[in-house]
């Protein structure tokens, strides 16, 4: 499976979810029409989407057995995710955004910055959004400071210091 997003919230009254994408674009997950939910470690469960439309940098969702806002709320935190295998074939050096998130940001010296807890596009480049005890830390995804990702072993070396 691969993890492409998260129930943020209910929205609205008739039973729509929001969704936070954790993908290069808002709309990436309009492609799917069956998503499955569930929590990292399971269980998951698949769902027909009945509808979803790009919100600005959400996603607004109708999902099956989600009548009201009460059903909505209870998805709260699920992740959304869709098989691996539907998925477009990487090049090489190129990742997934859902594979990057979660991943521990560690630098030459060895200091953990943190978690990746999100990805921004600038229109320049990609940047990493690094969550650790020092906050938020904005590194960008460009081959000077990005030094290896190990997505098996999760773990982003790079090439950057905290007072960055």
């Amino acid at each position: 499976m691969a993890i492409m997003g998260r129930v943020a919230s209910a929205h609205g009254l008739r039973g729509w979810v929001k969704i936070q994408p954790f993908t290069e674009y808002v709309d990436s997950l309009l492609a799917y029409r069956t998503w499955w939910i569930g929590h990292e470690h399971g269980p998951w469960r698949e769902v027909e989407v009945k509808q979803c439309e790009a919100h600005h940098k959400t996603l607004a969702a109708l999902l099956p057995d989600c009548t009201d806002r009460t059903a909505a709320e209870k998805l709260k935190g699920l992740l959304i995710a869709v098989p691996r295998s539907s998925l477009p074939k990487q090049d090489k050096d190129e990742y997934y955004w859902s594979d990057l998130i979660g991943l521990a940001v560690v630098n030459e010296a060895g200091v953990p910055l943190g978690t990746v807890a999100n990805l921004l596009e600038t229109g320049a480049n990609q940047v990493l959004s690094v969550t650790g005890e020092s906050g938020e830390i904005l590194i960008p995804f460009v081959a000077s400071a990005i030094k290896q990702v190990d997505v098996k072993n999760k773990i982003i070396r790079v090439d950057w210091a905290l007072d960055y």
